[in-house]
Order: structure tokens, then C-alpha cells, then sequence
């Protein structure tokens, strides 16, 4: 007999990337429009900053557990500039080892074994995993048509054991763009119930059609009860780096510290100090390659058009993510392994975002240059129409 595992971990789905990977593997050629990452390396600037750790022998030694102080410096500028958020004495910051990282410290920190949190639908999967992991429990709770928050849906689920509700704008897997006053209605929300409003703005430079993410850290009185979690896994090519960060109410940052200390002891420096480097760049170097991908948007979106009225593609303004939703019913990760399998395009089922009907699929166009991601849409709807 093998040797027990955890329940907590039994419980939680298996990991949809590596599982489309896999199956990508298998069959040579395919194209991917699954995993969101973007298709340009960070700034050159960073290469020559990682270069310190040869030259100082104190670099290569543990640091401050949230973080470097040029980097916490160079984030508090970023957020002040871009995000509207003065950091006071009520707050911190913390640098995880990506976004992920920053979302299961804070579910630790925030969670006993059976309290809840709620996920608009359809959710970031790792953020789901994370609640189960931790021995918490995800309420999903459906968007509109478009994608958009159901405010009065969420304050229907709230429950005595509810300690957060996470909000993703831009959105995983839907691009998805929450208004501003969408997001402080939330904000309040969670106010008036004694909640945590959670806030993921990986995506925030990644957007189209002259929309501008919002920040519900920047609303006053927002800052004791509202986490914010960033990475520069997307708007800076960072992917593999692993550097993410978090401004959290100061009293949490007792149990982040021990978390964080338990699981990391620190951040890799080296990847600090490409950060660092990074955000002195600043979103100026980000935004002509994000031009590249609206570029891109409008070209997937026009190819799948005319594939409606059977397949929709509601027109969102963000991230690099289209969620198509068939009319017909099907398993979508049957359809998705038969679109590898058979045309040799990869996209991500929607059972992976909690949603089994209507079937969705999404479509990640940021990885692959401009005439691959041609090619892959044309398999795409090549084989759509196969399944129709």
C-alpha cells in the first residue's frame, strides 16, 4: 500500500498547463495558443544589473525576507505613479516569488480550514487550487455575458465564513476589464461585511480600445482592507524570474513574514535586482510591445467572427486572452485534446476556470510571434468548424 497524501492535496485539481503541455508533446508541431505568456525577453538593462552579484560577495547572502530595499523603493515609485497608491504607514510591501506565490501566503495568512472565498467565475485556476490547498473553500460565483462583475451576486454569496472576495482586472482567462466603479463597489463590499478585497493586477498595462485598468488600493479608505497583488511575469517578459510583489494591510504582515520566512526565507536576489532594473525602465518600455499584441487582438477577433452565431467571442478590452463560449454543449478538455490531436493547436478547456457549461475555451495570443498566431487561429477554426 502507498503512503498516505493529503487530502488537501487530493482535493485539488491537477495542474491544466502541464497537462496541455504534455499533450502538446506528444504531438509534434502543434501550436500553442495556451499558456499566457508574452513573446518578448525583459528589458537588456536587466542582464547588465544581475552582473552585482559577481561583484559583491553580500549579495549572495540571505536578505530581507520582503524584500531588497531598492526594489521596495522602486515599487512604492511605480505604485505612486501608475496605480495611484501612496504607501503609508498602514501598509506593506512584500516581494513573493511571483503572483502566485503572494496569493497562497495571503490565503494562509487570511484562512482557517473551511472559511471561504469568493471567485468571480470563470476564476484563475491557481487561485482556486490555492483556497483548496490551504484547506479553504472557492464560491464561484457567475459573471454577466460580457464577463463583467455581478456585484449584488457577490453580496448574495457572502456567508458567515467568507473572509475575501478576489477580484482579477484585467482578467485570467477572460481579458475581461472591471470598471472603476464596479471594482469600489466591491471595495466597499467588503467594507461593510468585514472582508478582504483582493485584487490581482497582473495584466493592468495590457490594455486595448482606450480602456485603463483601476486599482481599488488607490480608493481612500481602502488601505485596511484591501490587498494588491502585481508581477512582472507578463508586462516585462519575466515569466521565469519569478518576481511578484503585494501591498497588504501592516496588520497581516506578522503572519506573512512567518510564511514567507518558512517557504522562501527570502526572494532570489538575482531576480530582485533584475526587477529592480526593470521597473526603472518603467511602463514607457512596456507599452510599444503591448501595441504589438493589440495588434495581434484585432487580428484573432476578426478571424473568429465569422464563426458566430455557434461560437462567441465576447469583445473584451484586456490581458491577452480570448474566452470563446460554444452554443453547442461539449467536454471541453475532450475538444481541447481532439484540437491538439487532430489539428494541432493548443488552447485551455474551460473546466480548468471552474466552468463545465456553457463549454469555453481559452485562447492565449501573447506567446507567438504575429504570423504563427495567424496560423494557429486558422487551425483553430478549421477545427471548430470540424466540431460543429
Amino acid at each position: 500500500m502507498p503512503l498516505p497524501v493529503s487530502q488537501r492535496a487530493l482535493a485539488v485539481q491537477a495542474p491544466i498547463i502541464p497537462v496541455v503541455a504534455q499533450a502538446i508533446r506528444e504531438h509534434p508541431g502543434t501550436l500553442s495558443l495556451g499558456q499566457g505568456v508574452v513573446y518578448y525577453a525583459p528589458p537588456a538593462s536587466v542582464f547588465a544589473a544581475v552582473e552585482a552579484l559577481g561583484r559583491d560577495p553580500a549579495l549572495n547572502k540571505y536578505q530581507s525576507v520582503h524584500g531588497t530595499d531598492a526594489l521596495v523603493a522602486a515599487i512604492t515609485a511605480k505604485l505612486a505613479a501608475d496605480n495611484g497608491m501612496a504607501i503609508g504607514p498602514g501598509q506593506r510591501v512584500v516581494v513573493t516569488a511571483g503572483g502566485n506565490m503572494a496569493f497562497l501566503n495571503l490565503m494562509l495568512a487570511i484562512l482557517d480550514p473551511g472559511d471561504e472565498v469568493i471567485l468571480p467565475l470563470p476564476w484563475y485556476f491557481n487561485q482556486q487550487m490555492a483556497v483548496t490547498l490551504v484547506g479553504g473553500r472557492a464560491v464561484g460565483v457567475p459573471t454577466d455575458a460580457d464577463y463583467q462583475l455581478d456585484v449584488d451576486a457577490l453580496e448574495r454569496a457572502i456567508t458567515p465564513r467568507t473572509r475575501a472576495i478576489v477580484t482579477v482586472s484585467p482578467n485570467n482567462p477572460t481579458g475581461a476589464v472591471y470598471p472603476g466603479e464596479s471594482l469600489a463597489a466591491v471595495n466597499r463590499l467588503c467594507a461593510e461585511h468585514g472582508l478582504y478585497h483582493v485584487s490581482d493586477e497582473a495584466y493592468e498595462y495590457f490594455v486595448h480600445e482606450g480602456e485603463r485598468a483601476f486599482s481599488p488600493g488607490s480608493l481612500p479608505g481602502a488601505d485596511g482592507h484591501t490587498v494588491s497583488l502585481h508581477s512582472l511575469s507578463k508586462a516585462y517578459g519575466f515569466a521565469s524570474w519569478r518576481v511578484g510583489y503585494m501591498v497588504i494591510p501592516a496588520h497581516l504582515y506578522p503572519a506573512i513574514a512567518k510564511i514567507q520566512d518558512t517557504n522562501l526565507i527570502c526572494p532570489p536576489v538575482v531576480s530582485q535586482l533584475a526587477a529592480t532594473a526593470a521597473l526603472a525602465e518603467g511602463r514607457a518600455w512596456c507599452l510599444p510591445r503591448i501595441a504589438v499584441l493589440t495588434e495581434v487582438r484585432d487580428a484573432v477577433l476578426a478571424a473568429l467572427a465569422p464563426l458566430a452565431p455557434q461560437i462567441v467571442v465576447p469583445r473584451t478590452r484586456g490581458a491577452f486572452y480570448c474566452l470563446l463560449r460554444l452554443a453547442e454543449p461539449q467536454d471541453s478538455l475532450a475538444l481541447a485534446m481532439r484540437l491538439i490531436a487532430e489539428h494541432r493547436v493548443a488552447v485551455i478547456p474551460g473546466m480548468a476556470f471552474g466552468v463545465d457549461d456553457p463549454c469555453l475555451l481559452r485562447v492565449s495570443y501573447g506567446a507567438i510571434r504575429r504570423d504563427e498566431v495567424v496560423e494557429a487561429i486558422g487551425r483553430l477554426v478549421e477545427g471548430l468548424t470540424a466540431a460543429h
